[in-house]
Formats: structure tokens, C-alpha cells, sequence
């Protein structure tokens, strides 16, 4: 599974952008899901997922402590 994640930015930068969040969030639900688009009566659970994991995202690494910086 891990093989095909892409990386989307670099591993430190000192601002992270929405977008990037939004596109690490929808990677990851599109991977554990299965499915590039989902159907439309599963839209709405598919939206709600990429929601949580993009605040979940930003909490981690609003979070983190990055040493030697």
C-alpha cells in the first residue's frame, strides 16, 4: 500500500499550505477507500472523511516541535 503515496512538499517548511493539507487528506482517504471518486451516495461520508483528516493534519503539525531549528 505504502509504495504509490507520493510525497507533496518537503519534509520541513516553515508554513504549510491549506492546500497541501487538503491534498495529503484526500491521498489518504482515496487509498483506504479504494476508490479515486466515490459514488454518489457515498459523497457526503467521503467529504466528511477528508474533513476530519485535513483538521487531524493541521493539528499535527501545528503540534509539532521541530528541534535543531
Amino acid at each position: 500500500m505504502c509504495r504509490s503515496i507520493k510525497t507533496l512538499r518537503a519534509p520541513y517548511v516553515e508554513t504549510v499550505e491549506d492546500d497541501d493539507v487538503r491534498a495529503a487528506a484526500l491521498q489518504y482517504v482515496r487509498k483506504i477507500s479504494g476508490f479515486r471518486a466515490p459514488a454518489p451516495h457515498n459523497a457526503e461520508a467521503f467529504d466528511a472523511a477528508v474533513d476530519a483528516v485535513a483538521a487531524a493534519t493541521a493539528e499535527l503539525l501545528d503540534r509539532l516541535v521541530v528541534r535543531g531549528r
